[in-house]
């Protein structure tokens, strides 16, 4: 499926939905004299979808998986900051949170796993919106590809052949 803006991603929504409970857990009066600890979270959860968007919003491959390693190396840090929150204790009233919250973050650095690999595995290396002449170049590219193939086929088939009329 072709996503046309950002804002139809699973994993975006995905990542707001990490954001918006991140922030609800650091609205809590636990963090009251914690600001660095409250701050940090805040940040690196909101980069999770930021970083999603603007390499969405990039014109290639490549400047779009740099913004996703960083998205998903921000959902790593988002994960461990609730680490971190879980053995401090004054946090620890969070716990149940904290429980919810996590798979949330786990589950945005899959997606952006996936996507990353299935990038990284496309054939099409190039500008990531296919216009006429891309797609014109995706269509010759996969003729080549085709005939290439029955080519080594039929190759190997009348090698076979030979080999079985000299054994006879």
């Amino acid at each position: 499926m072709r996503y046309k803006r950002f804002e139809d991603l699973p994993v975006w929504n995905d990542a707001i939905e990490l954001a918006v409970q991140v922030y609800a857990l650091t609205s809590r009066p636990e963090f009251k004299g914690h600001w660095s600890l409250k701050d940090q979270i805040e940040r690196a959860a909101v980069s999770v979808s930021n970083n999603i968007a603007e390499g969405f919003e990039r014109g290639t491959n490549n400047e779009l998986l740099a913004f996703l390693y960083i998205s998903r190396g921000s959902a790593g840090e988002t994960r461990s900051m609730l680490c971190l929150l879980e053995r401090i204790p004054v946090f620890r009233s969070l716990g149940k949170e904290i429980k919810i919250i996590k798979p949330k973050a786990e589950s945005c650095s899959r997606q952006l796993k996936g996507w990353i690999q299935a990038l990284q595995d496309s054939e099409f290396k190039g500008e990531r919106h296919v216009n006429q002449r891309t797609s014109v170049l995706i269509e010759r590219h996969k003729s080549a590809k085709s005939f290439l193939r029955n080519l080594l086929k039929s190759e190997l088939r009348q090698q076979r052949q030979q080999r079985t009329k000299a054994e006879f």
